[in-house]
């Protein structure tokens, strides 16, 4: 078994048997008693191939989405040579995992030790701001540095994301003339981002969000080199089918081509769920049915944190060989500890048969919930078994199919 640590620093083992497993039917056959978590490397090196050929600009990945070390390399192997992190440590794991990789600060509000570490002791060059106090702070911390590429966040709209991240972060338009026009004195290259929310379900988030960019340049008359056009680029989960991703392409590279800045300025963009969301599941085992409610042996401590605190749904399966024929019906799901908290509300879709001792995937957990778990009541496992299957959902799987299926046979 070959052990690595996740973002807590709990150790996790990759099974070195793991190249016999297609699929989780096969791990099921077992009787694992703790719940075992499956990765795709060829899910999250397609998602990566993906945006680096398609995205008319830098793609860099959101290191707070999904940390693990391998995840890392596989990206980096795949193409994505910049990170966005959020942390010191997060600094420190990039650093460390992959050297040559090109690091970004994109949290608005830093402690300045932080700033100082990640600027002297790991070359990084790029950070956000939202305040004229962390735009002093960066430039005591780094000691009035001339290389420092700096991306001013503007506040914007969330209302087409399944998640806001519009209130927290952000200048607001009446602060945005006097940051950026200081910004400009302060930096070698100017940045303008921001962030739509995650899990924006149109591209007009984006082409919205960009007339905001587009009224700030103009209001504060400065030349801007980058344009970071934030994360947010969504994934597929049931209820939640976004429109193809080349779409959210199109509508960023026109809105970008129209606005006044720089004739050699960088569009960038911040992906984090859509480049690790399909590279995860879990098969959880059911403990007790009671009714339309079953007990399972991961939750809201586990990795099923978005499931239960903000009543995401996620694709799920019956691992059952003869498959059942019984009709699909609604179930919510109680995790193992102790709290009433521990409960995914759903609905999780399954055979109406299903019964205590029943395994169960549930997929596209490599966003997030990897990177949320916890050992609390002392629940928790620390088998991850890769697979070679595709996941339950795929945006790319199914653009792969569209692409294959405009080939013309000669």
């Amino acid at each position: 078994m070959h052990k690595h640590h996740n973002a807590l620093g709990l150790a996790t083992t990759i099974s070195d048997a793991a190249v016999s497993f297609e699929r989780g039917y096969d791990i099921a056959k077992h009787g694992p008693v703790q719940p075992v978590t499956l990765i795709r490397p060829h899910a999250a090196s397609r998602a990566a191939r993906f945006f680096v050929e398609k995205f008319p600009g830098r793609s860099m990945y959101a290191v707070k989405a999904n940390p693990s070390p391998e995840l890392l390399q596989i990206l980096w192997d795949s193409g994505i040579t910049h990170y966005d992190v959020a942390s010191l440590n997060e600094v420190r794991l990039v650093a460390r995992t992959l050297p040559e990789a090109t690091l970004c600060f994109m949290h608005p509000v830093k402690a300045e030790e932080a700033i100082a570490q990640a600027y002297f002791e790991h070359n990084v060059r790029t950070f956000s701001l939202d305040s004229i106090e962390e735009l002093e702070k960066i430039e005591r911390a780094t000691r009035g540095a001339e290389d420092l590429t700096l991306c001013v966040r503007l506040r914007v709209s969330s209302e087409h994301s399944k998640l806001s991240l519009a209130s927290k972060f952000g200048a607001a338009p009446g602060e945005t003339k006097e940051l950026l026009f200081r910004t400009r004195q302060v930096a070698d290259a100017l940045g303008i981002c921001f962030h739509v929310g995650s899990q924006a379900m149109t591209p007009e988030a984006y082409s919205n969000a960009m007339e905001r960019v587009r009224a700030a340049i103009v209001d504060a008359a400065v030349t801007v080199d980058v344009i970071d056009v934030g994360g947010g680029f969504p994934s597929s989960y049931p209820g939640m089918e976004p429109p193809p991703l080349e779409h959210y392409f199109e509508t960023i590279h026109r809105a970008f081509e129209s606005l006044p800045v720089s004739y050699s300025a960088e569009l960038w963009a911040e992906p984090g769920r859509a480049l690790c969301a399909e590279y995860s599941s879990i098969i959880v085992r059911v403990e007790k049915r009671r009714g339309d409610e079953l007990y399972i042996n991961d939750g809201a401590y586990g990795a099923l944190f978005d499931a239960a605190h903000i009543g995401w749904r996620f694709p799920v399966e019956l691992l059952r060989e003869p498959e059942s024929r019984a009709k699909d019906v609604a179930f919510s799901f109680y995790g193992p500890t102790c709290d009433d908290l521990d409960h995914m509300v759903g609905p999780f879709y399954l055979p109406a048969d299903v019964k205590a001792g029943d395994y169960i995937e549930i997929g596209m957990l490599g966003a997030y919930g990897s990177a949320m778990r916890t050992a609390f009541n002392g629940f928790g496992s620390d088998e991850t078994i890769v697979v070679t299957d595709e996941p339950m959902v795929s945006l790319y799987e199914r653009a792969d199919r569209q692409v294959a299926s405009n080939v013309v046979k000669l």
